[in-house]
């Protein structure tokens, strides 16, 4: 059994690249995880995503933990052998979507009591039951159970939601099974504020975890605040661990996160975006329902190397999405994702170079020039 690990075969800058080892395959970094909340990475096929260059991918706790159930995909042989996906998996630990999603919340140092949002059911989610859901579930990487704190919300409200989160971090290190080639990752809270992000950071430290996430970015507060809060918290992050940026995101936000020594990410843009007829290119974001592209013959994007990117035309995707054909968006998700893959894969080829600076400047010069999409 391979051991989890982490090595960096090259820097740029504050940028890393490099690859995580785990039991279940090996990932570049810097690496995106599509995302799979319900065992399904929407509207696309497990080889297919594959085939884009993704190496790993997200599961959801408490999705799964509500439908079907943890212990039924524990009887079924995990999650990976549940949804045919043969590579690592991270669980997000539930947090997140039950501050989001779930009904009549109640929330304390013991855990969360809330009512599923599907059928009103009760249930309690706590650090302990977080922890052996991810294990049910067979997660390669499991997240610490902790409160994405809402933006914006004052600085004691922002500390007391922190320090709970990291009360809840200790009870995750010492429920969670160690085992070769499996990881469990902290997550550093704290808001915009730098000395509770760096407090977070340094009890996570003092706590010893296989990776470290940032969390509660992304979640309203810009991108000038996400960078400089980054900039505040990374520094403060092991060197040698995997360092992960929660729900991020848009493509700029992502090449300044990478130069800001961030290796993970995950976010449900690339799939959630193509079904809703938008796609992803070098030159910016196009909307496909836009009658301009009504007679373009040509593909979405050719830098691309993805039959979705280069096989069907503009037209021919406007007239899907126009037509309220699945396929259309099928295609659209194939194609964001790829997109997004290629786009890690010339991140890790800029820091190997030492090039990342220009290809930086050169990406954001094109994504944010955009192509004329008035109609």
């Amino acid at each position: 059994m391979t051991a989890f690990g982490f090595e960096i075969s090259a820097t740029d800058g504050s940028a890393r690249r490099g690859q995580i080892m785990t039991a279940h395959g090996t990932i570049d970094t810097p690496a995106f995880m599509p995302v799979g909340t319900a065992a399904t990475v929407k509207a696309m096929f497990p080889e297919t995503v594959a085939a884009t260059g993704a190496q790993i991918i997200l599961g959801n706790t408490y999705h799964l933990m509500l439908r079907p159930g943890a212990e039924r995909i524990a009887k079924l042989g995990g999650v990976r052998k549940f949804m045919n996906w043969n590579g690592p998996v991270l669980t997000d630990s539930g947090g997140y979507q039950v501050m989001s999603l779930a009904k009549l919340r109640k929330i304390g140092k013991d855990g969360v009591t809330f009512q599923s949002h599907i059928d009103g059911s009760k249930h309690v989610l706590s650090a302990e039951r977080s922890i052996e859901i991810q294990h049910a579930l067979d997660a390669t990487i499991t997240m610490a159970f902790d409160e994405c704190t809402p933006f914006p919300a004052g600085k004691d409200a922002v500390a007391d939601s922190m320090r709970l989160s990291m009360g809840w971090a200790d009870r995750c290190k010492r429920a969670f099974t160690p085992r070769d080639g499996y990881a469990l990752f902290g997550i550093v809270q704290g808001g915009i504020h730098g000395d509770l992000r760096q407090e977070s950071a340094a009890h996570l430290i003092k706590i010893g975890f296989d990776g470290y996430a940032v969390g509660g970015l992304a979640v309203g507060e810009g991108q000038d605040l996400m960078f400089s809060t980054l900039d505040v918290t990374v520094p403060h992050l092991p060197s040698d661990k995997p360092r992960y940026l929660m729900g991020v995101g848009k493509p700029l936000d992502i090449v300044g996160a990478v130069m800001r020594g961030i290796d993970m990410f995950d976010c449900v843009l690339p799939t959630r975006s193509g079904r809703t007829a938008q796609a992803f290119t070098r030159f910016g974001p196009l909307n496909m329902r836009n009658a301009r592209h009504a007679d373009d013959p040509r593909p979405l994007d050719e830098t691309v190397n993805c039959p979705a990117s280069l096989n069907y035309s503009r037209a021919y995707l406007h007239h899907l999405i126009r037509s309220d054909e699945i396929l259309g968006l099928m295609l659209l998700s194939w194609h964001n994702v790829a997109f997004y893959q290629q786009i890690m894969a010339e991140l890790r080829d800029a820091i190997a170079a030492g090039t990342l600076n220009a290809y930086a400047e050169t990406f954001a010069a094109q994504y944010s020039g955009g192509e004329d999409e008035s109609d």
